[in-house]
């Protein structure tokens, strides 16, 4: 027995990583056992983002029958402070610690902010709801709520985009979309195990316990960030610094933005990245009722179509971090995932005038697979083409883009929704809300694919005699935009 179990643990250590997604990701420079305890901090976001739009969505309108266009306002707040990204990323990228530290100062910062903000959700939402036994007027619950819920979107925005970006100063250029795919798999790990989690507890829902889950979350964000950044970042106190390091000028906001949108293609990344998200967002508060409602599934049937959305995700992830790894270029997988969603949304549509929910479930699956391309490929081209010491920056607009998108998309798809289902005459009776939402999910998804086409041509250009290697193009600005 012994004979086999070193056997086994031989194969386990020099083959098992093989079977085990983005392993491969792992450098001597940055061992798996770091680079996991590292995304820890995706963990956190996941579970705060089931708990804005998931959990606490459904029990302030069904438990504390608060108005769902209350909900809606406060479930956007976070949405508010999605266009600082970048700024946080550019204040990364230049911040200067007497502890000799960038990106760990806000890291820690956004953790505060977002345990802060959910330490007094619960009794925000209790007063906005009337629950609780103090006598206040009701716009101090309005007011406590939203400040519960902007704090929170503040603070995971910060976590996010400064926990990106350390994680691209820790790991080597050749590993860095398998390093992305890796971050977004626990963030996805994150979502269902903390949905699990959140649905079993609050199964017996009281005002009590919805405290204790909630400022539950509040602790364990506190654990798994302060983990996640515990020994991460090396440390250069100032006084190693050198003197002309200590009296350089550090560039402006304005200034470093200049340099990134300089020759127009950052825009037209950013537009892109715009377009494709909110084509592949719009959609995500209708797929159940879609077939709860037109395609008679059961609740159970549409919970798992979640779930074949989410694993159609993680494959594209997969294949993505194996293809970019090995030189692939990302726009193009970019590109040929915003291709997927247009026969996929197409699927969604003709399930209902054909009557066949395994369309449905197909084209789900598809969307999910679709959008896992689309993201990795502009998440890593944004990671690659970073100017020099810009990389908090690039990574905080790719992030102010992507959020501020699906935000306003999520929004949009559940009005028009409403706005076409109150018309008179509908072609295809209840479905055409829905089948308007999937069209105009369509025509996003063919105007991003239009404002790649140009990004797709730059990057197949062969570079010119004596210019500088594959490895010194994220370092010049003006060869990236030229």
């Amino acid at each position: 027995m012994t004979r086999i179990s070193q056997r086994v643990t031989t194969f386990i250590f020099t083959r098992g990583t093989q079977f085990l997604p983005f392993a491969d990701a792992a450098t001597p420079e940055l061992p798996l056992s770091r680079l996991l305890r590292l995304s820890l901090f995706q963990v956190s976001v996941g579970m705060a983002l089931v708990l804005l739009v998931g959990t606490l969505n459904r029990v302030m309108i069904v438990e504390l029958n608060v108005p769902a266009s209350v909900v809606a306002i406060m479930v956007a707040m976070p949405l508010f402070f999605a266009p600082f990204r970048a700024l946080i990323g550019h204040r990364s990228d230049t911040h200067k610690s007497v502890l000799g530290w960038r990106r760990v100062p806000f890291i820690w910062q956004g953790t505060l902010v977002q345990f802060g903000g959910l330490a007094i959700m619960p009794f925000a939402i209790l007063i906005l709801s009337g629950q609780g036994d103090m006598q206040v007027p009701a716009f101090v619950g309005h007011l406590a709520a939203g400040l519960a819920f902007l704090l929170v979107g503040a603070g995971l925005h910060t976590v996010q985009t400064v926990g990106l970006a350390l994680a691209t100063d820790l790991a080597p250029k050749e590993t860095q979309p398998k390093v992305v795919g890796l971050m977004y798999v626990m963030l996805l790990f994150g979502m269902i195990v903390s949905a699990i989690v959140f649905g079993y507890l609050l199964t017996d829902f009281s005002p009590g316990r919805l405290i204790q889950v909630i400022q539950g979350a509040a602790v364990a964000t506190l654990v798994l960030n302060t983990v996640a950044m515990w020994k991460m970042e090396a440390r250069r106190p100032s006084r190693l610094l050198t003197e002309e390091e200590r009296n350089k000028k550090d560039p402006t906001f304005q200034e470093s933005w200049a340099v990134f949108v300089k020759g127009g293609s950052a825009i037209r990344r950013l537009a892109a990245v715009g377009l494709g998200t909110a084509a592949f967002s719009m959609h995500d508060v209708l797929l159940e009722p879609y077939g709860g409602q037109i395609l008679n599934l059961s609740v159970s049937s549409t919970t798992k179509l979640t779930a074949m959305f989410a694993i159609g995700g993680l494959l594209g992830f997969a294949l993505a971090s194996r293809v970019l790894s090995r030189g692939f270029d990302p726009f193009r997988m970019a590109f040929y995932g915003a291709l997927i969603g247009i026969p996929a949304f197409l699927a969604v549509i003709m399930a209902a005038p054909a009557s066949q929910p395994w369309l449905f479930v197909v084209g789900t699956s598809l969307i999910g697979f679709g959008a896992g391309l689309f993201g990795h490929g502009t998440l890593t081209a944004t990671m690659n083409l970073a100017p020099k010491d810009q990389t908090g920056l690039a990574l905080g607009a790719w992030g102010a883009a992507q959020a501020t998108a699906a935000g306003f998309a999520v929004a949009s798809g559940g009005i028009i929704r409403d706005v076409v289902s109150g018309w008179g005459d509908q072609s295809f009776g209840p479905a055409t809300g829905y089948i308007v939402v999937y069209s105009l999910e369509i025509v996003l998804l063919v105007a991003a694919l239009i404002a790649m086409i140009p990004l797709l041509r730059t990057s197949a250009v062969a570079p010119v005699k004596g210019a500088p290697p594959a490895s010194d193009v994220r370092h010049n600005p003006v060869t990236l935009d030229a």
